[in-house]
Parts: C-alpha cells; structure tokens; sequence
C-alpha cells in the first residue's frame, strides 16, 4: 500500500482582533472554508485534530475543546483528539493527522486550530499573561531566563516596560546571545521585520497591513533589547484548517480536487535535548530539519520557500540558519542580501509571518501551511513564488532549557 500523504484542502479566517468572533465561531468559518476548498461534504472526514493552546486558561473550557467547536460547527460523532504543544499545536495536528492516515487508520483527517487571544477587559488580559507564562517550566521561570540573559552579557540597550509576553523577554535574551557570538545586529533584524510588513500588504488575511521601513521598525516603542513592537508578534484571533489524506482518500475526491493536492513529502516533530546553548547542531529546529530533508531526500539548496516561526524578528534569522538557508551566524547577511524577500532566492514568511499575520497560537501552523499550499498550488495572486515547486514550514513552542520545547518541520511539494 501506497505510504504517500497529501494535503487536498486548506483555509485559514483573517487574523487579528476580531471582536465578535469566539473559538466557536471562528473554528465553523475554517471547517466550511476548508471543506469548500475540497469541494468535498463534511461526512468524508472521518476523524479531527483539533488545536487550541490556551482557551482552557482564558476562558476556562479546560476539556474538550475540540468536542464543543466541533460539535457547535456541525461535525459530530466521530473521533476529535484535542492537541496542545504550545506554540507548535497547529503544526503537531498536522504531524499527527498525517501519521493517521499513513497507518491506514482513516482515509482523510481534518487538522483544524482556533485561538481568541485578544483582549479588552485587564482581567482577560491577565489569564493571557499567565497562558504564556506556562510556556515555561513553572517551577523555575525566573532560572531560566536569568540563565539566558547571562549568555548575553554586556549586548544592552533602551527595553520598553510596556506590555509583552515573556517569550519575547526569551527571544530578546537568545539575540543578544547570538548578537554577542556572531555580530548580528539590530539593523538586520529591523530588515526582517519590514520585508514581512511589506509581504503583508499583499495579503488581506493579515492582522498588520501597513508596509513598514527599517528606520519606522527601529523608531518605534522598544521592547526587550534589540527588539522593537514591530519586530514581534501581535495576540491574534484567528483560525486555520488542512485536510490531509492517503492515496485512498485522495482517489474519492474530484479530479479538480486531485490536481490541487499537495504531498506531505515529510513532517518531523521534536522535543528539546540538554544542550550548551551553542551545540547548535542539536538544536530542536535542526534535529527536526535534518530529520525531515532526510525523509524528503532534498537538500536546503532546493527548497522554493519557507514559512518560519517568527514570533520576533529574531526567530525567522535563527530559523533561517538551523533550515540550513544560511551558515551559523549568517541568516542576517541572507536578509541583508534580499534573498529571502518576495522575487528573492528563498523567500521567507511571504505570508507576512507571526509579525505580520498574527499569532493565535493554535492556528499558526495550520495557517502556515495554508500558505505553503497557495503558493504551491500557484494561487498566491500578488506574492506568488514564481515556480513554487519545494516548500517548508518550520514551527516551534514553549521553551525548555535554551531552546523551544517542541519543533516541527514540514517539507510540502507539489504532486506533477
């Protein structure tokens, strides 16, 4: 029997902060978009991934999520397993939904996340707070981040005390250390930023629209140095949705639908190891490429384009070196060069990324994968890749010792 995997439909609702909008509602938009995609009906899915990080400690629905959006949405009675894995949900609903249909257990699986992560009351405000603070281990937060905060001392700079999760104090900390050991600077991370402000302008999905400059992303309000506002991810509403098939499932869909599918060439998920900080070989994110380009049979040279886990602008120059895009120490010269910008030779985040798109955590990889698929599939209308064949999504979470707790790395790649 045929091993192979496809993605055969994808949807994701605009981000941003939408105020009407409940998990509920959000997740019933992306089911319907995602089976319109198909042009499928919803009783060919035969089991659901559902993803959601934080609406237990927010809202309180701590069992179940998945039953009650589900349920609410109009997909009822089959199998729904509930995933969290931080940051890095949406991508693991997709790793376990493809090893679902892999094992034969179903033919066609819905991986679908929804996140309302924005706020108007300081009480929502404050369970935001604590939800990201759980991204750390909560018996010793204040351990680990003054233990990355030592790997880059004497890197200071203007920190704002205005509002911010404390995995931006994480990300500011691991800049400075690389900002330390490898002389990257500011300027190359404001780069960053404003490329994915301008990629976000061509997509109307985007919580943040406005194009941005380098000297409009280094003016603004600072926050954990080197690091800007626009550097970093806003709190998004938002959901995203992927149907992912085996040969069987994709040989009961239209033809027009066949033409359209996508291969999950691979998907590779993996947890921290203990670590020097700079044994980057065993970094979580390299691990999981390495692991994926292996089981792909690809190289980093052949890769079209890649969504990565920008939650700051620091996390996108990072990937970019642990995919292999650029040497250590080198993914500041690769956006310095225009490489990784719309037209460039690896464009990076043409979605606009986390910065730009926004970040509801469980819908992030979901919606990442959403856009590898457009561009793919040659229906990205402005900021089309030309000749997108290759394509990698790279999403983390949580954070455990010196680097994130979860990474998965995904390779997609067209079917012809």
């Amino acid at each position: 029997m045929s091993t192979d995997i496809y993605v055969v439909g994808v949807a994701m609702t605009r981000f941003g902060p939408l105020a009407d909008a409940t998990v509920k509602t959000l997740t019933a938009e992306a089911m319907q978009s995602v089976i319109d995609d198909v042009g499928c009906e919803l009783d060919v899915i035969e089991t659901a991934f559902f993803s959601n990080a934080v609406q237990g400690m927010v809202e309180g629905q701590g069992s179940a999520p998945g039953q009650f959006a589900l349920h609410e949405a109009g997909l009822t009675g089959l199998p729904v397993i509930n995933v969290e894995n931080a940051c890095a949900s949406g991508a693991t609903a997709l790793w376990l939904a493809g090893n679902h249909v892999r094992s034969g257990s179903a033919d066609v699986v819905l991986a679908i996340g929804a996140e309302k992560m924005s706020f108007s009351d300081p009480e929502r405000r404050g369970k935001v707070g604590d939800a990201f603070l759980g991204g750390l281990d909560v018996e010793k937060p204040d351990e680990t981040l003054a233990y990355l905060q030592s790997l880059g001392a004497g890197i200071d700079g203007p920190s704002g005390e205005g509002r911010r999760s404390a995995m931006m104090d994480l990300y500011a900390a691991i800049c400075r250390a690389h900002m330390k050991r490898f002389g990257t600077t500011r300027e190359q991370l404001a780069l960053i930023a404003s490329k994915n402000h301008d990629h976000a302008a061509l997509n109307d999905k985007c919580h943040y629209r406005d194009p941005m400059t380098p000297e409009q992303v280094l003016a603004s309000r600072p926050l954990g140095y080197p690091l800007t506002v626009p550097m970093c991810s806003p709190l998004s509403d938002g959901a995203a949705a992927a149907i992912v098939c085996n040969q069987a499932g994709l040989e009961k869909m239209s033809p027009e639908t066949r033409a359209r599918a996508m291969r999950i060439s691979a998907c590779e998920l993996r947890s921290a190891v203990g670590r020097p900080w700079d044994d980057l070989d065993r970094h979580v994110i390299r691990r999981a490429a390495l692991a994926a380009y292996d089981k792909a049979g690809i190289t980093p040279e052949q890769v079209d384009l890649a969504e990565v886990h920008d939650a700051a602008a620091f996390g996108e120059l990072f990937a970019s070196e642990l995919l292999g895009f650029a040497p250590y120490g080198g993914g500041g010269a690769l956006a310095e060069s225009g490489a990784t910008r719309l037209g460039g030779r690896i464009p990076i985040n043409t979605s606009g990324g986390l910065e730009s798109r926004g970040h509801p955590i469980g819908a992030t990889g979901l919606a990442q994968v959403y856009e590898l698929v457009t561009q793919l599939r040659g229906e990205a209308g402005d900021r089309q890749v030309d000749g997108a064949r290759v394509a990698v999504q790279e999403n983390g979470g949580a954070f455990l010792g010196v680097e994130e707790a979860v990474a998965v790395v995904t390779v997609l790649s067209t079917t012809h």
